[in-house]
């Protein structure tokens, strides 16, 4: 399925990356962390793009704040999301003091004991990345079913892809969407990783969330349909310093029936990722790190 260009614009450049990585040597994780409430305030005062996309999800979790408080809530998200950043840092460069509890580990070592894989479903919410290292312990091959990086800085910065046989990458912009490898690493045992929060230019289905109304995309419930493995939303909090809950316990089963039937059921699958999300941010209020406007705009 051909992609039109994603036009919005890419933040963090290579010096940006740099410093934050040189901070957390030089002075540690909460040293980093610390001048992240700077570099926030930068965002906040010249970054008017991130502000109106994250104003369209603080006016609907936090209704009643008025305008000086939902921008300190926008501040707050900037100063969450470079912590998910600076913690993806420190995990990749050998961080071994980053706790990691799981929920629901052991139903889906169940699940996968029955020699299929199945499909992770994930959103930019939490830290997606660390997730996905705790994962690991499985023994299991995760593919990112995703479009290609075409910001190098982050690319290269965030080491896409340098987990070696641990993470593979599957493009969505290479012949048929990545689908009939998605196939073959499900069939095949592995897990398939797929971010469910953005339809850029692919199929969708609309849902409420937070009393209004998104597009989802809904491929990987199609991809579940054909493959009949289940849909394992994946969630991840950071609940301290160096403390992360990852979430696997919320199951969502293939679709199945009749093609009428099927797409109703598919329906149902969406909404129900939808609500899983809004009990997510009614959670996590500061984790959401979606910074576009969902209930304008179906990118």
């Amino acid at each position: 399925m051909p992609l039109k260009k994603d036009i919005e614009r890419k933040r963090g450049n290579r010096f940006g990356f740099w410093f934050f990585h040189t901070a957390v040597r030089i002075f540690g994780l909460s040293g980093a962390y610390g001048l992240l409430y700077f570099v926030a305030v930068y965002y906040l005062v010249l970054d008017r793009a991130a502000v109106g996309a994250s104003m369209a999800y603080v006016r609907r979790r936090f209704p009643l704040h008025g305008r000086l408080r939902r921008l300190f809530d926008v501040y707050l998200l900037f100063v969450n999301q470079g912590r998910s950043l600076i913690d993806r840092y420190y995990v990749l460069a050998g961080g071994q003091d980053i706790q990691i509890d799981i929920v629901g580990m052991d139903r889906l070592r169940e699940m996968l004991g029955k020699s299929r894989g199945l499909i992770l479903l994930t959103a930019h919410v939490g830290n997606w990345q660390v997730a996905l290292t705790a994962l690991r312990r499985l023994g299991k091959t995760v593919h990112l079913l995703m479009r290609r990086e075409d910001n190098p800085a982050v690319r290269a910065s965030l080491n896409i892809g340098s987990e070696g046989d641990a993470v593979r990458i599957l493009y969505t912009d290479d012949a048929l969407g990545g689908v009939i490898e998605a196939m073959k690493a499900i069939e095949g045992g592995d897990l398939i990783s797929i971010m469910g929060d953005r339809a850029y230019d692919f199929s969708a289905l609309e849902a409420p969330l937070l009393g209004g109304t998104v597009r989802f995309p809904y491929g990987a419930f199609t991809i579940a349909a054909a493959a009949q493995c289940p849909v394992v939303v994946l969630l991840s909090a950071k609940t301290g310093t160096k403390r992360y809950v990852v979430d696997v316990s919320k199951v969502i089963d293939p679709p199945i029936g009749r093609r009428e039937e099927k797409q109703e059921r598919i329906q149902e699958c969406v909404a129900r990722f939808a609500g899983i999300l809004q009990e997510y941010a009614v959670e996590h209020p500061y984790q959401w790190f979606v910074f576009r406007d969902m209930w304008k705009s179906n990118r």
